[in-house]
């Protein structure tokens, strides 16, 4: 397949040019290759190690969340010259997703965890950049039974503040580093929060406002949109496709 085919059907599938986010995200073809796509690899993070295991896989086209252009400018040396070099000897397109990939109605973070939970979404929540980038929905379990059902879903048990109902019913999921959001979640009458990661304080937040948070993991709670992506575009295209684990356990 074409890559600039591709590319111009995933940025209308994921609105990349639609969806506000960082200033230096750069969503879209970051990387050029020759200009042929056989197969897809898809990974959470752009670093030495995925460019090295695409390379290893055979793929022409990297799918990741998060990319390879943040901060603003840099020069192209150590690393950031290594992961492009990488890239470019080995014929190796680049694209990234990122708050396009998160708020996706149907292959995003949070609306695939949502579905593998079981939880019935009923709208979004979570404003970032004047948009809302995660999503809110019911679900009659065991504050337990979620937690089982998270370490199921993504590999790995959940750290857990239980200071809401044991009987979890509106749940709200915001995947990556969404601590800062847990107010967000108790103003939209959530007893219960699902996100990657938070700061220290964010446990104080918890507490005094009586929600459940779930910290999963930045990595493995933003594992689920590349995949799905991936996914996605096998059935559409005929793409094969294998995912890059390279979990960082945060």
């Amino acid at each position: 397949m074409q890559l600039a085919d591709l590319v111009t059907y995933l940025d209308a599938y994921l609105r990349v040019r639609d969806v506000p986010d960082a200033p230096h995200a750069l969503n879209g073809l970051q990387v050029a290759n020759s200009g042929d796509v056989a197969r897809i690899a898809a990974a959470v993070d752009l670093c030495e190690a995925t460019v090295r295991m695409a390379a290893e896989q055979g793929a022409d086209l990297l799918l990741v969340h998060h990319g390879l252009f943040w901060g603003g400018l840099k020069p192209l040396t150590g690393p950031a010259y290594r992961r492009v070099a990488g890239l470019l000897q080995k014929n190796i397109a680049l694209y990234s997703a990122h708050l396009p990939l998160d708020l996706h109605p149907d292959v995003g973070n949070n609306a695939v965890l949502a579905r593998q939970l079981g939880v019935t979404v009923r709208g979004g929540f979570g404003e970032e950049y004047g948009v809302q980038i995660g999503v809110w929905g019911e679900l009659d379990a065991p504050r337990g039974a979620l937690q089982q059902k998270l370490a199921a879903a993504l590999g790995a048990p959940p750290r857990v503040m239980p200071f809401g109902p044991e009987r979890v019913r509106r749940v709200g999921i915001v995947t990556g580093g969404a601590g800062s959001m847990i107010g967000q979640a108790r103003a939209a009458g959530l007893d219960t929060y699902i996100t990657g990661e938070g700061a220290h304080h964010t446990f104080f937040d918890a507490e005094e406002l009586g929600v459940n948070v779930f910290y999963a993991g930045h990595y493995a709670t933003e594992t689920v949109g590349v995949k799905a992506l991936a996914e996605h575009l096998c059935v559409k295209f005929g793409l094969p496709w294998t995912f890059l684990d390279h979990p960082t356990g945060l």
